[in-house]
């Protein structure tokens, strides 16, 4: 790809996600037609956290506009673990419940794996059972955690070559690093990289990015990845959301991501911006899990 330096393309999240909104709207009305029932997912918010309760919120405003049904199940800080064993055992045995997510983080009283690892991984549409895990690991279909499963769809619907080419993961997570890498390694397209994943004891991570055809900042660190760090013609994805202060928006707080964007733009064939890149097209990517989860039990 041959691309002049500060001629790039931004990957807007924002306007692929609403498309694939769109498709899942029909295929929604498409369903009610045959007589079949409304997708529905829910959704279980613990406690009050500002970012949950922000992000439960675009989840049920998606359903909304898509025609899913949505159902939104609180409890208080105090919740025991019990209890949400209780409530997950409900809804595994719901037939009427296609899939359900279980917002992170928990209060520190409660043992997330035990309570990812209750949901039934039929109805696990973030993709975080060990099972929809293994699965991904060797290539066999099951629910792909959202925001990879966004970042491939990315990919795909802006058509950038991949075959042949060196990823580079900054992260780790089981939530973005690890599964984003294991979908670089898939045969086919997207996929078919060569795929290195650096983490906080990595050496040398500028002269590795800089070896890099597409990065995937994954740190959580803002402002992390630098233009000495990204060769000419890279493909960016920005997967960070800090909230940073910032005394000039109203809010005086800013959301930024791993990568300083004026300065790596320029550099780029591709990139994210932070907000409207990676962020609506993790949502797109749940309600697509939830329409293969009603179409699994037609």
């Amino acid at each position: 790809m041959n691309i002049v330096q500060g001629e790039f393309q931004v990957l807007d999240g924002k306007a692929t996600s609403k498309a694939i909104r769109e498709e899942l709207k029909k295929k929604v009305e498409e369903r009610l037609a045959e007589g079949k029932r409304r997708p529905h997912l829910s959704a279980v918010l613990v406690g009050h956290d500002g970012g949950s309760e922000a992000y439960v919120a675009s989840k049920m405003k998606a359903c909304e506009e898509i025609g899913f049904k949505s159902s939104l199940i609180r409890y208080d800080e105090d919740v025991t673990e019990e209890e949400l064993l209780a409530c997950i055992k409900k809804m595994n045995e719901d037939p009427g419940l296609d899939g359900f997510i279980i917002q992170l983080p928990l209060p520190k009283h409660i043992n997330e794996q035990t309570i990812i690892e209750a949901v039934d991984p039929a109805k696990d549409v973030d993709g975080f059972h060990p099972v929809n895990v293994g699965r991904l690991s060797i290539g066999l279909p099951g629910f792909v955690s959202a925001t990879p499963k966004g970042i491939i769809e990315l990919l795909r619907r802006y058509g950038i070559q991949t075959k042949g080419k060196h990823a580079v993961v900054l992260g780790r997570s089981n939530i973005v690093g690890k599964p984003i890498s294991q979908l670089l390694l898939y045969k086919g397209t997207p996929g078919d990289c060569t795929v290195t994943v650096c983490h906080s004891r990595t050496a040398n991570i500028k002269e590795i990015c800089r070896e890099a055809d597409i990065i995937v900042a994954a740190l959580g660190k803002p402002h992390f990845v630098t233009a000495d760090m990204v060769k000419p013609g890279a493909v960016v994805i920005d997967v960070g959301t800090t909230l940073v202060e910032d005394k000039s928006t109203k809010s005086g707080f800013k959301l930024t991501g791993d990568v300083l964007f004026d300065e790596v733009a320029p550099k780029c064939s591709y990139i994210t911006p932070v907000p409207g890149g990676v962020g609506p097209m993790t949502i797109a990517s749940l309600m697509m899990n939830t329409m293969v989860a009603a179409e699994s039990r037609d």
